[in-house]
This record gives structure tokens, C-alpha cells and sequence, in this order.
């Protein structure tokens, strides 16, 4: 049975670009007489809300995406912690203590989340405590691994390049575990079969992959769909204010409609759907 999910985050309200990704999943599953899951990734500190998680249900049920939710992020932490420690007993993550403003002044070139790390920590005497991250080290998770593949529904059979991330970080500062951790066992822990998720997430799905072999997890599909962009090629974001799925339901407008005009690709003025879109955005 064809298994999709949608997984948003409680630090903001949902907005169109949600819905699109919500109806996507929904559908996919739909069309194979298959479930489609919420999972709400709760792990962000102080700024993830349970009260938006409440809205978020309430958003979805307005937009007759019938769903069945699934364990939440926050009652997770055991199996991210385990993982980590996996990898960590295979000498494959070490701490590191360096600032983003370091990273940024050291770093040679960039990657798909910005720059690179230079590897500073590696093979250098960190203690552990508090306050750092651990990496992945790249190169000896890629050599452990050997050559990988994923499949896309949209795009093919890709062969895995994480390398092009560098050395990753896996368990963070201010969280538990990074989204590559917890969103890949999360995954697996589901039984999703199908992922679906914007296209300016199909990068991180080489590091996910990597990732599934090294734990010994299944091997989803992928679908990376188009994503909601403003005229200026952002994608619409909710630090930018994009207007809340829950004023429009408050407002009484019709959640089906929304849906259905979705599936239409028909978009208010400025509003398009794009494969790529700016990485600051």
C-alpha cells in the first residue's frame, strides 16, 4: 500500500504553499488507494507552538484532506538518539564546535544549504559537551556505503551524491537531531513508501539516502513536486508573511474550492508554480 505524509513544522501558520504540498501527498496516495499521514516535526525549541499544531489539523479537515496522524517529532527523541549513537559507535560523526560565521569565513566553496564546512573539527580533540554539533563525516560514511541510487517518480533513478552537502550536521545545538536524522527515520519508522515534498528539497534526499544505508533502513520513492513561487521566484514562506490558510477558513471561504483550484493550477496574480527556486528564500 502506496503510504505519503505530510509533516509540517508549529512555528508558523500553514499557508498555500502547504496546502499545494498537503494536496500533492494526499493525492498521490489517494491514487493508489493508499494512506496519507500527519506527522508534526515538533522539535524546534521554543518556537514550535502545539496550539499552530491544533490549527494545523483543523487547516487540513477544512481542505477535505482526510488524514491519519502519526507519533509527533517530540516523542521521538529515543530513536534519534540511538541512530546517533549507531553512528557514532561506527567512528562515522564527530563533535564540532565551530560558529556559522566561522564556517562561512573559512569555507571555500558552496553547497545546497550554503557554505561548506571545512572540516575544522575533524580528527581534532573535541570534547563533547554541550553546546556542540556532531557531523557526519562524509567521506568515511560515502566510502562505508559504496555507490547508492534513488529513485524520483518525476525524475528518474539519481545516483546519490550527499558529498555535495560535506560534512553534514546530524544532532544540532539548540534541537535533537537535524532534519536529515529525524525526518529519514521518521520515514522509515511510517512505512512511508512515497515521499512527496517540494522540489527545493530534492538535494537533501542524496544525504537521506546515505543516510537509510548506513542504518539499515528501507528505501522509499521520492516525488519532488513543483513549489508555490512569488513574482520575484521565492517560494512562499512564513517568515514573509504569506497569508495563513486558517484567516482564509476563518474568513469562510471553502476549503474544497482552494483544493480544487490547486489541482486547476489556478494561482492568485504573481503566484506560479517552479521547479527551482532562490536557496535564501
Amino acid at each position: 500500500m502506496t503510504i505519503t505524509r505530510f509533516a509540517p513544522s508549529p512555528n508558523g501558520p500553514l499557508h498555500l504553499g502547504h496546502a499545494y504540498s498537503a494536496m500533492i501527498a494526499h493525492d498521490r496516495a489517494a491514487s493508489d488507494s493508499g494512506e496519507f499521514l500527519l506527522r508534526i516535526e515538533d522539535i524546534d525549541g521554543t518556537r514550535s507552538k502545539p496550539e499552530l499544531a491544533d490549527e494545523f489539523r483543523a487547516d487540513l479537515d477544512w481542505l477535505r484532506l482526510p488524514y491519519r496522524e502519526v507519533t509527533p517529532q517530540s516523542q521521538r527523541l529515543a530513536s534519534y538518539r540511538d541512530a546517533a549513537d549507531n553512528l557514532r559507535a561506527m567512528g562515522l560523526i564527530y563533535p564540532c564546535r565551530c560558529t556559522r560565521s566561522q564556517i562561512a569565513a573559512a569555507a571555500t566553496r558552496m553547497g545546497p544549504d550554503g557554505p561548506i564546512y571545512p572540516g575544522t573539527c575533524l580528527n581534532r580533540p573535541i570534547v563533547p559537551e554541550p553546546g556542540v554539533v556532531w557531523r557526519l563525516d562524509m567521506e568515511q560514511a560515502t566510502d562505508l556505503a559504496g555507490p547508492l541510487d534513488w529513485t524520483d517518480e518525476r525524475r528518474g533513478v539519481q545516483q546519490a551524491r550527499p558529498e555535495i552537502f560535506g560534512d553534514v550536521v546530524l544532532w544540532r545545538r539548540d534541537a535533537p537531531a537535524s532534519y536529515h536524522l529525524a525526518a529519514t527515520l521518521d520515514d522509515a519508522a511510517d512505512g512511508v513508501s512515497v515521499v512527496t515534498r517540494g522540489a527545493d528539497l530534492f538535494a537533501a534526499s542524496h544525504v537521506h539516502r546515505l543516510l537509510q544505508a548506513l542504518l539499515g533502513l528501507p528505501v522509499p520513492v521520492w516525488h519532488h513536486h513543483r513549489v508555490l513561487v512569488e513574482a520575484d521566484g521565492r517560494k512562499l514562506a512564513k517568515r514573509r508573511s504569506a497569508p495563513a490558510l486558517a484567516d482564509r477558513r476563518r474568513a469562510g471561504e471553502d476549503g474544497r474550492a482552494v483544493v480544487a483550484e490547486l489541482r486547476a493550477a489556478l494561482f492568485d496574480t504573481g503566484i506560479s508554480l517552479a521547479e527551482t527556486v532562490d536557496r535564501e528564500a
